[in-house]
């Protein structure tokens, strides 16, 4: 290649057109969801990991554990969560394929003033129903479908999870449970309740194409309290107050901007919300010793995360290894106007709403389309337009182009399975050496995303590769009259090399690249 003065401070570089052959060379051979392979390398790779990951060409991969949605298992799963389901999938997805050892988890908060508050409303609903009441889940003035409080408390749940969990029960078993007193009753019900929720979401899930690894109770973190606590107090992270135990977290969260200590266990000796879920995060790091954990929650929770930072850093002294993801809000969209959300769970739009009427394919590619810390607007009637406007069926129908141009090759008698890069062939226009450029950076698109906890990086680098084809394609053709033996051969190597390219990062989207469309 050759390096230019070009005045005012420019600098052009020109590169060899061999770069361009090499390129396309390295890419045809990048079969379409090959992870460890991207350059030969062994990303993720490392002596120090544990050996539970498996081992990878002599080197143990380094284990990565993302917490993601971890939804109250309280009721169905609310747009926000839906966000946070395609961010942590994808972002194992992108783990793995760039060759880690990458485990989902859901945290099941079983227990605290929400499964308190589920017994309540349950507990409620269900005498409703053993007194014969008649009950109609109303809409407000506005006409939002938003519940209107029936004979239930304005801080209960109203939503109809709760009355068809109540129905379910008494169908079950009857009136049984008036004869107990009401903590039995609640207990009882919330218990019949859970798992059938629980069952929801994971089913819910699965059809988003988001299957758990592990499912991790926060009934079984908090017998590690009595540890954890000891452990903190050993650190000299702790003191009593009004008979309160305090964690110090001026002194050990500053940097982490805590701005005051908060308190660990009450008074009358009940741990509060954050103490079990320090347990947790001490069992992911110190117990389980994954190298990478990543936790994936909303922007609500940007106190919570200081605050966890602090009480990793006192417990471990490092926290380099822990990622706290903190996710901005969903507006959903249509005709150009918000839609309003219910207030109240009762009919707001859920997981499993969505995708009836948006195809998955554009919900994944959607929710991952900007960083997570930054509000996303979406677009549902964008979500289903099937125009070049629409950035999934964009890049989709690249990859269905692809496809046909290759089959129409094929016919015209093109070596199309067989075609290697044809070296003494020169990609000298415009379109295909911006396609290269495009193809060749796919790599370290890889590992930016990878090191910034970043899958929209993905999502925008196919939008990026499907622009420089569709303009390849309007200038350049494959086969045909005009076009040489070679020039063909040369061009079908070129555009398998952006089929692969293009599943790959479809893959890792968990994103379908039809053949046809």
């Amino acid at each position: 290649g050759t390096v230019d003065i070009a005045g005012a401070g420019f600098i052009n570089f020109t590169v060899k057109s061999d770069f361009y052959t090499a390129t396309v060379e390295v890419a045809t051979t990048r079969a379409a969801g090959d992870t460890l392979k991207l350059g030969g390398a062994i990303r993720g790779a490392s002596d120090s990991g544990t050996d539970s990951g498996g081992v990878v060409g002599g080197n143990k991969r380094k284990r990565v554990l993302i917490e993601f949605v971890s939804a109250n298992p309280t009721g169905p799963m609310h747009i926000g969560n839906a966000r946070g389901g395609a961010l942590g999938d994808t972002l194992a997805e992108l783990f793995t394929f760039a060759g880690y050892y990458a485990e989902r988890e859901f945290y099941v908060n079983d227990g605290g003033n929400q499964v308190k508050k589920l017994g309540l409303s349950l507990d409620l609903r269900y005498k409703q129903i053993c007194g014969g009441e008649t009950i109609q889940l109303l809409k407000d003035n506005a006409g939002d479908g938003e519940v209107v409080s029936d004979g239930l408390p304005e801080d209960a749940y109203h939503g109809e999870d709760i009355v068809v969990n109540a129905r379910a029960y008494y169908d079950a078993f009857g009136d049984k449970l008036l004869s107990e007193t009401e903590t039995v009753r609640r207990d009882t019900i919330a218990a019949f309740a859970l798992p059938r929720n629980l069952a929801g979401i994971e089913a819910d899930l699965l059809k988003y194409r988001v299957k758990y690894d592990n499912w991790f109770r926060e009934s079984e973190a908090v017998p590690k309290i009595p540890h954890i606590l000891d452990l903190l107090d050993k650190a000299g992270a702790t003191y009593e107050k009004d008979g309160a135990l305090w964690f110090k977290g001026i002194d050990f969260g500053a940097k982490f901007g805590v701005q005051e200590d908060f308190v660990l266990v009450r008074d009358n000796g009940v741990p509060t919300y954050i103490t079990p879920d320090i347990a947790y995060h001490y069992n992911k790091l110190c117990e389980r010793e994954f190298d990478i954990v990543v936790d994936i929650l909303g922007a609500d929770h940007h106190g919570y995360s200081g605050r966890m930072y602090a009480c990793m850093s006192a417990l471990s002294g490092d926290v380099s290894r822990l990622k706290i993801l903190l996710m901005q809000m969903v507006m959903l969209m249509r005709d150009g106007v918000a839609v309003k959300l219910s207030k109240r769970s009762g009919k707001a739009i859920t997981l499993s709403t969505l995708l009836d009427e948006v195809p998955i394919d554009a919900a994944r590619f959607f929710f991952n389309l900007k960083d997570a810390d930054t509000q996303l607007n979406f677009d549902l009637d964008l979500a289903v337009e099937e125009s070049n406007k629409n950035p999934v069926y964009y890049v989709q129908y690249a990859h269905a182009r692809i496809c046909s141009l290759l089959k129409k090759a094929a016919e015209a008698g093109a070596d199309v399975d067989g075609a290697d890069v044809n070296n003494t062939y020169v990609y000298d226009t415009p379109a295909e050496q911006t396609l290269i450029k495009t193809l060749y950076i796919f790599e370290k698109t890889i590992s930016d995303a990878v090191a910034a906890f970043n899958p929209a990086k993905v999502a925008r680098y196919a939008l990026d590769l499907a622009s420089a084809f569709h303009k390849f394609y309007d200038t350049c053709r494959v086969s045909g009259d005009g076009v040489t033996a070679e020039a063909t051969a040369a061009r079908v190597a070129l555009i398998k090399a952006v089929r692969a390219t293009l599943v790959s990062a479809l893959g890792i989207l968990k994103v379908d690249a039809p053949e046809r469309m």
